[in-house]
């Protein structure tokens, strides 16, 4: 009896510590850090000055002005293909923060994952788009003051972007998440 026992607490040892260390998930967290790519996936990164900016800060170094402004509202878009051939683009603010996410490819991503913690608020206006259609299927479109997902496609080709409006760096616009 005492082996059985003591044959338990040996795999309980084992395998607690080691779930613990699960993988983590391939998606981004909207207004979180971005993902941890999986194995099978391939990354890029690339910094983007926003129009905007740029054309403040040219107009600020003609009238002698500083243009430090400039550099602080620039951001990363890092795409990921993930090995399903789906790509997610995240946009990532100068802090590290992802405020938008863009996807397209022949499988839906996970938007539990992708969403995070904004994914109540986006099921919740889902619901209230769909009873405004009377049930039909479609494109959706959440377009709330701090949450806007358009998400669409049919099978082998999804598409959709997720932003927060908040977070949206100065010279940059949902159009922009792409």
């Amino acid at each position: 009896m005492w082996s059985r026992v003591r044959r338990a607490r040996i795999v309980t040892a084992l395998v607690l510590p080691s779930s613990l260390f699960a993988v983590p998930s391939a998606y981004a967290g909207l207004g979180g850090a971005p993902m941890t790519p999986p194995a099978d996936a391939s990354v890029s990164s690339r910094t983007v000055q926003p129009a905007a900016s740029a054309a403040l800060s040219v107009m600020r170094s003609a009238s002698g002005a500083a243009s430090s402004s400039s550099a602080s509202a620039s951001y990363t878009v890092r795409e990921t293909t993930l090995g399903n051939g789906t790509v997610v683009r995240e946009y990532l603010a100068a802090d590290g923060s992802v405020f938008g996410i863009a996807w397209r490819g022949p499988q839906m991503p996970d938007l539990n994952e992708m969403l995070g913690s904004y994914f109540p608020q986006y099921v919740a206006g889902v619901r209230a788009v769909k009873a405004e259609r009377g049930g039909a299927r479609g494109p959706i479109a959440v377009d709330q003051s701090g949450l806007v997902v358009h998400s669409g496609g049919h099978m082998g080709a999804f598409n959709g972007q997720a932003w927060l409006p908040p977070a949206l760096p100065a010279g940059v616009s949902g159009s922009d998440i792409q």
